[in-house]
């Protein structure tokens, strides 16, 4: 079976596609990058008193999700939280204007909206900034559904709540369903659900990563390019 049959076989059964953000949908952090925001939240942590949360490694991870998630974990349920979250999210809105959208994802979620799919983001984003990215690209109609990051930072993925939350509001069974997404912890979501998984790689380093975390390479992309055409080609 040729890479294209495969990918084929695994769109074939899709009714409802469950989207994540930053990575398939844009890169959300192109013009205001993500290691300088991560930065910026190691030192709010230090105004906080909390940066003794992290070792020395964490706090220099250039991630600010995995920043956040971390500290969250140790000290979990506080007011300090709360407000980091809240600052995060700010940072995201601010990225928005400048982030870049992923090479023919647009024409992609035109196209497979077209055909009778139906979409839901489920992002550990804010679901504010996805908003204001899919209204920035005049998408809204595509995405009636978007789940995001909440105060209750557990829920993040790799916990499946988002993907609950859009299959319940999709009324999508797991098995019409699929998760397009970057990260392990879309992977592990997904399954958690029964929810066949698609991973997008834009690079050897994303790759790799899908990979570890127990991706089928046959289910892995390296342009979404192959997606829309697989979808061009079916029946």
């Amino acid at each position: 079976m040729t890479p294209t049959e495969e990918l084929r076989k695994l769109l074939a059964p899709v009714r409802y596609v469950l989207w994540d953000l930053d990575g398939p949908i844009c890169r959300l952090f192109a013009g205001h990058p993500a290691n300088g925001v991560a930065r910026d939240l190691v030192k709010e942590l230090e105004r906080l008193g909390l940066d003794g949360l992290l070792s020395e490694q964490e706090r220099f991870d250039p991630d600010p999700q995995a920043v956040l998630l971390l500290v969250a974990r140790r000290h979990a349920g506080s007011a300090p939280i709360a407000r980091l979250e809240q600052w995060l999210t700010e940072q995201e809105l601010t990225a928005v204007p400048r982030a870049l959208p992923t090479p023919y994802a647009d024409p992609l979620i035109r196209t497979w909206s077209a055909l009778g799919a139906r979409f839901a983001i489920t992002t550990n984003n804010s679901a504010r900034a996805a908003s204001a990215y899919i209204e920035s690209r005049q998408l809204t109609g595509c995405f009636p559904h978007i789940h995001g990051r909440t105060e209750n930072l557990a829920r993040m993925k790799p916990d499946p709540y988002c993907l609950a939350q859009a299959l319940d509001a999709l009324g999508a069974p797991p098995s019409q369903a699929l998760m397009l997404g970057d990260a392990g912890t879309d992977h592990q979501a997904a399954r958690a659900l029964g929810v066949p998984f698609l991973g997008y790689a834009r690079n050897q380093r994303k790759l790799d990563l899908l990979v570890t975390a127990g991706v089928d390479r046959s289910h892995i992309v390296g342009s979404l390019e192959d997606v829309l055409n697989a979808l061009k080609g079916m029946p």
